[in-house]
């Protein structure tokens, strides 16, 4: 892949035409923990998914490198928030359907 080369292509946006598509595959991302409190949960909830979309790229990048493609495009995903109550935190855990191409 060229440098700055678009890898990850989301929902609507589309690989090249070019593209050869090679299988589905899911990959699974989480963010960082933070506080489980009602202070600030927006805030919270806003850096939790900005982070989640950071790891979930970089999953999604490894896997193309691992799975010898060189795009994937993002067809599905789904979020869950996550709590552990013995240490209070809470994060966000995402799972990404995606198509491989070469």
């Amino acid at each position: 892949m060229r440098v700055n080369e678009q890898a990850v292509f989301w929902h609507r946006d589309l690989p090249p035409l070019a593209a050869e598509a090679i299988g589905e595959h899911t990959v699974e991302a989480t963010s960082r923990r933070v506080p489980d409190t009602i202070a600030h949960r927006d805030e919270w909830w806003t850096e939790c998914r900005d982070d989640l979309m950071v790891h979930a790229r970089e999953r999604l990048t490894d896997e193309i490198a691992r799975l010898g493609g060189r795009y994937a495009h993002v067809l599905t995903e789904a979020i869950d928030t996550t709590h552990d109550r013995a240490s209070g935190d809470a994060w966000l855990r995402g799972r990404f359907t995606y198509v491989l191409y070469r």
